[in-house]
């Protein structure tokens, strides 16, 4: 529970939407923000438990429960001496953070996360292929085989063929054997990253590309894995926007 105080501070931190959730979920919201946004450094002590208590109106608990969330997701280590350092996020956290990144007021826009979700599709996907290629079964080659002929009579609406693609490439990565890259793929399919922010326009050059994928099974067919890799990579990169950013410091 809250004081009608901690709720109203709570409240106008969303910036005037009431959101339903916990009061834990929502001061860890905040406090991952001033994280992110380098208002809590690195190195930096986080803020006591009752301060933080009386800052936001809350209980002891709801605030416990928020450290321990920022705990989990790597932001901060607990010493042995009680006190609660933040950490260097972009040297700890993991890629479940990413949503959280996207959601924030803070660090990195939405905008360039979903470039660095893009490009790192583009890798996953590209050596995806080639595993494939070198390890599926023959019967796994067959069906990637089938659902490229599948996807050419699909479409040409973009939201169809966006479908389609995902279903097609979910077989490549199932067969390249590689979980790390199957997981990566259900977290870039799943919302964790804002891929589907991207623009249908885009994307378009990629998905109406009917010819690249049948290719592509193709190669996959035939072992040919070196020619997999090439190709899957030029056709993932299309839908990586044009526009550079700085690397990450």
């Amino acid at each position: 529970m809250t004081s009608a105080r901690g709720a109203v501070t709570l409240i106008a931190m969303t910036q005037g939407h009431i959101r339903r959730e916990a009061v834990s979920d929502q001061l860890f919201a905040v406090l991952r923000d001033r994280i992110l946004g380098g208002e809590l450094p690195a190195g930096a002590a986080l803020t006591a438990e009752r301060d933080l208590a009386a800052e936001f109106g809350v209980n002891r608990h709801a605030v416990r429960e928020a450290v321990k969330r920022l705990q989990q997701a790597r932001l901060v280590e607990v010493s042995h001496g009680g006190r609660t350092l933040v950490l260097d996020w972009r040297r700890t956290a993991g890629l479940d953070l990413a949503v959280g990144i996207a959601a924030a007021d803070a660090g990195p826009s939405v905008t360039d996360l979903a470039r660095d979700a893009l490009e790192m599709r583009a890798c996953v996907g590209a050596d995806a292929a080639r595993l494939c290629a070198l390890r599926c079964s023959e019967a796994a080659a067959g069906e990637i085989v089938e659902a490229a002929g599948r996807y050419a009579r699909t479409g040409p609406d973009l939201t169809e063929l966006g479908e389609a693609d995902v279903a097609w490439w979910r077989l490549i990565v199932e067969g390249s054997g590689n979980i790390a890259y199957l997981l990566a793929f259900n977290s870039l399919v799943g919302g964790t990253l804002p891929v589907a922010d991207v623009p249908d326009d885009l994307r378009a050059a990629e998905l109406l590309d009917v010819a690249a994928h049948q290719r592509l099974a193709a190669h996959i067919a035939a072992r040919e894995d070196a020619a997999a890799e090439r190709l899957a990579r030029e056709l993932l990169s299309r839908s990586v926007p044009a526009t550079r950013r700085k690397a990450v410091r």
